[in-house]
């Protein structure tokens, strides 16, 4: 299947990222309750990122539905997302 276009802008954009820079994006949609077909192709683009690094999603990220009910950290020794709150 090919990826949307703006999926693929995003994908871009985050490829351009460090660590830090990713996790303060996830961080600034936590709580958000708006839902449009563009913040699909973001939080995809933004988990497929995390994941591309081989960071461990598995706080925040069952592979289906994406969680942000709660800020998370990034814990460098174990190379993964940490749910804070």
């Amino acid at each position: 299947m090919q990826q949307h276009i703006y999926y693929i802008k995003y994908a871009l954009q985050f490829a351009d990222m460090q660590i830090p820079e990713l996790v303060n994006t996830f961080n600034q949609q936590v709580q958000s309750r708006a839902w449009s077909s563009m913040r699909a192709y973001h939080d995809k683009a933004l988990m497929d990122e995390f994941q591309h690094r081989g960071i461990d999603t598995t706080a925040v990220y069952d592979g289906k539905a994406i969680c942000f009910a709660h800020p998370v950290r990034y814990d460098l020794p174990n190379n993964k997302l940490i749910a804070i709150g």
